[in-house]
């Protein structure tokens, strides 16, 4: 592993934050710690956490794992010696204040200049709390989203007691706007999920053409951006119906984006955004212990949850406060690295005769699916799961992934799935890692399908 600065940065950093509070008397009735027993049960649980993929090393090309950046753990573990709770001021002041900016420079990046908004422990509680809101808007309507959306908004609806339609996906995977409209044409609809980044495959769903069907049948758009979010800051990097999307992030009515995934931030931490400060209305509640310190507004009149840690506001703070969310930033450019990776393994991947990339075409974001050529389905279903194990014996760890099987010209069979091998190039080292992760794909390729590419 390379040098870790953060134990030094945070030896620093805690000596500063001891001196905050200098002038409290010593506890020197405190209970004696036994740290040779901690150090034992350290040792033990570094033992244990080595069963893990190396989640931070860049042949780790799998799922969407990206390891929080050194200031952002240093920034938390900092955090942690107070322990701050971030539903009350009185529970985190700091780190109420800290939570309040840094959600601030977000809706910014999506040109949001008033709103309301807050941080969530994840994804799937920030799009309950916009599912939540949506369906006190329209109580009893529909929920419609892409059948590419991430699983939970279906369960999340049945949470919330609403009914959720999936709506078929093109060839590109992206929300089909005739199978939408159709849906629409119905008049129950009470919310659109439009996902920027699907999960499988990080397909755009078309925001700015659903925006146009929202002025004809009336209807509330949220946008599920956990994972593809950061992207509006280099939209114009990417293709133009992408491109057209993420322009238009600044017309929906609320908006999910994770931290966790591209913002460089430990699990977890979700965020969600309503276009409407009003709706904070459908938060209001009594709290007779609770909202009496301070006549600033409190986080926890804005949030489903109650007790958050303070700790994931200090980290995002800090994180965008060394990087921050400019469009010409350093921060960008990690993005735009990683979209080129993702861009010239799909490249070769395409020149190469034992794979079959999308017919849809190339990645919309850094996710890159492709099949495995074997003749019929179930082989090139049973190759990939080969291939996907060949590859970690190199250190190289991939994804398996179940997609249509039209989206690879395979077949028009309804239902017709293919298992494929699926990469998230997430990190701004696999553009330099990108020869080294080729190499050990072909090679795990040739021992299974036993010829070179």
């Amino acid at each position: 592993m390379p040098h870790d600065p953060v134990p030094e940065l945070l030896r620093h950093a805690t000596e500063q934050l001891d001196a905050e509070f200098a002038g409290l008397p010593d506890c020197a009735d405190a209970p004696a710690l036994d740290t040779a027993a901690m150090a034992g049960v350290l040792e033990t649980v570094a033992q244990r956490l080595g069963d893990n993929y190396p989640y931070f090393h860049p042949l780790y090309a799998g799922q969407m794992l990206k390891p929080p950046h050194p200031v952002a753990r240093a920034a938390y573990a900092l955090a942690m010696k107070i322990n701050p709770n971030n539903h009350a001021r009185d529970g985190g002041r700091a780190s109420s204040e800290m939570e309040i900016e840094a959600v601030g420079e977000i809706a910014r990046m999506f040109r949001w200049t008033e709103y309301l908004g807050h941080l969530t422990s994840s994804g799937t509680i920030a799009n309950l709390e916009a599912l939540w809101v949506a369906g006190q808007l329209a109580p009893g309507k529909r929920i419609v989203g892409s059948e590419q959306a991430h699983y939970t908004h279906g369960r999340i609806s049945a949470v919330l007691k609403l009914d959720f339609t999936p709506i078929a996906a093109d060839a590109h995977g992206r929300m089909s706007l005739e199978a939408l409209e159709a849906e629409l044409r119905k008049g129950d609809v009470g919310t659109v999920v439009v996902t920027l980044g699907t999960t499988a495959i990080g397909a755009v769903d078309p925001l700015d053409e659903v925006l146009k069907l929202r002025v004809r049948y009336g209807f509330r758009v949220h946008v599920d951006a956990a994972y593809g979010g950061y992207f509006r800051l280099i939209a114009d990097d990417l293709a133009e119906p992408a491109q057209r999307a993420y322009l238009a992030t600044e017309h929906a009515d609320s908006l999910v984006i994770d931290p966790h995934k591209h913002g460089l931030q430990p699990y977890g931490c979700g965020c969600v955004l309503f276009r409407d400060p009003a709706v904070g209305r459908f938060y209001k509640h009594d709290s007779p212990y609770t909202y009496f310190t301070s006549k600033e507004l409190h986080l926890g009149e804005i949030s489903l949850e109650c007790s958050r840690a303070g700790a994931a506001a200090v980290a995002l703070w800090a994180t965008q406060r060394l990087l921050p969310l400019a469009e010409d930033g350093a921060f960008a450019a990690g993005l735009r690295s990683g979209r080129q990776a993702a861009l010239e393994l799909d490249r070769r991947l395409r020149s190469d005769p034992r794979f079959q990339a999308m017919e849809g075409g190339g990645p919309q974001l850094d996710i890159v699916v492709w099949a495995v050529k074997a003749g019929n389905r179930e082989r090139a279903s049973e190759m990939a799961q080969k291939i996907f194990v060949a590859c970690a014996t190199r250190e190289l760890h991939l994804a398996l992934v179940q997609l249509p099987l039209f989206w690879f010209c395979l077949g028009t069979a309804p239902g017709g799935a293919i298992t494929c091998l699926r990469s998230v190039l997430m990190k701004p080292e696999h553009a330099i890692w990108l020869d080294r992760i080729w190499e050990r794909l072909s090679a795990g390729s040739a021992e299974i399908l036993g010829f070179e590419g």
